[in-house]
């Protein structure tokens, strides 16, 4: 019996499944992303945080619940919220929560695992996104943002600097002129349009490989991989670094994976939202490589032992 056997009949109708469960989440993600960026100021999220860093950076994984966006058009946002004063801790948390603890990420999450158990699904990567972000803005409090911002990306606050303040860049080039709500709604749309082009496309490709997966390879094979807690769980996150996919569309994917246990998958659907390849180059616009690079790792391991110690602690408890 072969490994692969491929047929296009049953790919299509997996891809084709997949695509239309995901693309209209990937739509209001975009749409919403680019809302927020043309409508929202950034003083506006600046204000609602608290004075005290630590506070500030436990607020801060919660503002996706108000201003959702989506990874890959957070890197901006945080550019210009920086800009204005906000201390970098709080925008690494952002960042990195953002694309996990927000409505949209948490009604998709909840759709895409109807019939596995999904408000269990769903409440375990919303907590355990916030942990992991919080916990990598808290680590970037200790640090000096001149040796993590990349030089000329933005007005490198000192660390007598980190209250917030509106005397920062400006916004635009004009500050002094009011865009119109009509320009702001061509700007928001356009900003929609072309993240819904780049993610659409990171989502086919992933949708693609999925169901390539799922119905030409002999599931049979990755079966003693998904047995292994720590392997099955790294394995997941590799491969959501890879297929680069949109948070608010990869737990259709992350659901098609039957065979993996639930922590080896919310590693998925958690890692890959905070760091991937696209990631990687997006991130390196705003701050160092080696401190992007370090990121990386942080993340892998800290979200990597959490989800393998669970799974470890799940299968004792069957006797496995």
């Amino acid at each position: 019996m072969s490994w692969f056997t491929f047929t296009w009949q049953n790919f299509l109708y997996s891809f084709l499944a997949l695509a239309f469960e995901g693309l209209p989440f990937v739509l209001v993600g975009s749409l919403i992303s680019g809302a927020i960026a043309a409508f929202v100021p950034s003083r506006t999220i600046t204000r609602i945080l608290p004075k005290n860093g630590f506070l500030a950076a436990l607020a801060s994984g919660l503002l996706g619940l108000c201003f959702p966006v989506c990874e890959c058009g957070i890197v901006p946002i945080v550019r210009r919220l920086i800009n204005k004063g906000l201390p970098v801790s709080c925008g690494v948390t952002f960042m990195l929560a953002s694309p996990i603890v927000n409505p949209i990420v948490a009604f998709s999450t909840f759709a895409a695992f109807r019939g596995q158990s999904p408000w269990l699904n769903m409440w375990i990567r919303l907590v355990l996104g916030y942990v992991a972000a919080v916990s990598a803005g808290l680590v970037v409090r200790r640090l000096d943002p001149a040796s993590i911002l990349r030089i000329g990306a933005v007005k490198i606050p000192t660390r007598k600097r980190l209250a917030f303040s509106v005397s920062s860049f400006p916004e635009s080039a004009n500050p002094g002129i009011e865009a119109s709500f009509l320009e702001k709604s061509i700007a928001a749309v356009r900003m929609a349009c072309d993240d819904f082009i780049d993610t659409a496309i990171y989502f086919m490709i992933g949708a693609a490989v999925a169901a390539t997966f799922n119905t030409a390879v002999d599931q049979q094979l990755i079966l003693p991989l998904s047995l292994q807690p720590t392997l099955s769980t790294f394995s997941m996150m590799a491969v959501a670094s890879i297929l680069t996919l949109c948070s608010t569309s990869d737990a259709f994917i992350a659901a098609t994976f039957v065979s993996f246990p639930i922590f080896a998958r919310m590693a998925f659907m958690v890692f890959g939202p905070m760091f991937d390849l696209k990631l990687f180059f997006l991130y390196s616009v705003l701050f160092k490589k080696r401190f992007v690079i370090g990121l990386g790792i942080g993340l892998y391991l800290f979200i990597g032992l959490i989800c393998s110690r669970f799974l470890i602690y799940l299968y004792a408890g069957q006797g496995l």
